[in-house]
């Protein structure tokens, strides 16, 4: 299948996903009057009055988006952070990015932040400004002596990473109360039931332009793969790129944790599956995992919002469950190819 091919179909399937996710749920709603309720509000008639129009427009229709964002987002990065330090196992959580934007939104729980406490940022707040400290740590550890190499890059990011999640763990143990805690656990595992139409700003410009700016050095990424001196060779600053990827690719991170906490393996599995289908050309590879992320996210939180009637499973934990099989799956057929 060719990529134009793969595209036009993952594109129609993320439609199909995205009505089926507002359609479905404790109230079910026909496919057709989602369709009109969205049509009213984008035409700017007058809502009809009645539950339906609150459900589909003020609920159902932003999670939706975050979720395709957040998927399709995560794709990319994922892509990028594997060619960054040439290390298909890498995702968008090896950097310690996504530990500093947790610390950040646990810190915010506990204290008191996210109520509009003496820092006044909020979760999302408090969860981007962490990602951003770390990001500036990372940075500076990975920095020193000079170079900018992806073993020295990655070994920082785990370090960090981990010492940071620490002090997570430490303040989840000094919640006050047990909703406290489970607000935080639930944060700790991915949840989009935050989403709102003011938090699908920030994402909404993030995403299509964290894409446009790695889809402008896809030759360089191309590269990388090949080695640092077949790069510089081919004529690309090594060093340079690989710093303009790590600010994408964190401050992206950063935005995706701050808006859906910690959801595991769509970064790692994505671009896998992807490579399967088109190979590795990251012109392609880019926007093709963008949709299949998105297409990916939509069906898990749709499946995390109607599997249990009396609860709502995080949205990280089925991540894992269909992640880690799949990814051992696609090794065992790659270590079976190569054999």
């Amino acid at each position: 299948m060719s990529a134009r091919t793969l595209a036009v179909v993952l594109s129609l399937a993320l439609l199909a996903a995205l009505t089926a996710a507002v359609s479905w749920g404790s109230t079910s709603i026909p496919p057709g009057e989602v369709w009109g309720v969205v049509w009213r509000r984008l035409s700017g008639d007058a809502p009809r009055p009645g539950t339906d129009d609150l459900i589909v427009w003020q609920l159902r229709v932003p999670r939706a988006l975050l979720a395709a964002l957040v998927g399709a987002g995560l794709g990319v990065v994922g892509t990028a952070v594997q060619a960054l330090v040439r290390n298909p196992l890498a995702d968008p959580y090896l950097l310690g990015i996504s530990n500093g934007a947790s610390l950040g939104a646990v810190a915010a729980i506990v204290l008191g932040a996210g109520a509009g406490g003496a820092l006044g940022l909020g979760l999302s707040g408090a969860a981007f400004a962490g990602a951003l400290a770390t990001f500036a740590l990372v940075w500076a550890v990975a920095r020193r002596g000079g170079g900018f190499a992806p073993l020295r890059l990655v070994l920082a990011g785990v370090a960090i990473g981990q010492f940071l999640s620490g002090f997570t763990s430490y303040l989840v143990l000094q919640a006050g109360d047990e909703q406290q805690t489970h607000s935080v656990l639930f944060w700790l595992m991915g949840s989009l039931s935050g989403a709102t139409w003011t938090l699908l700003a920030v994402p909404a410009i993030a995403v299509p332009l964290a894409l446009l700016v790695l889809q402008a050095r896809a030759r360089g990424l191309n590269a990388l793969l090949m080695g640092d001196e077949t790069a510089a060779g081919l004529g690309i600053d090594v060093v340079r790129l690989r710093r303009e990827l790590f600010l994408v690719t964190s401050v992206l991170t950063g935005v995706l944790v701050a808006v859906s906490g910690a959801i595991a393996f769509v970064g790692l599995m994505v671009p896998h599956v992807c490579r399967l289908l088109i190979g590795g050309d990251h012109r392609r590879l880019l926007p093709i995992s963008a949709l299949m992320g998105a297409l990916l996210l939509v069906v898990v939180d749709t499946v995390c919002r109607t599997a249990m009637d009396a609860q709502e499973l995080p949205v990280g934990v089925v991540t894992s469950l269909i992640g880690a099989p799949a990814l051992l799956y696609l090794l065992d057929r790659r270590l079976g190819s190569e054999s």
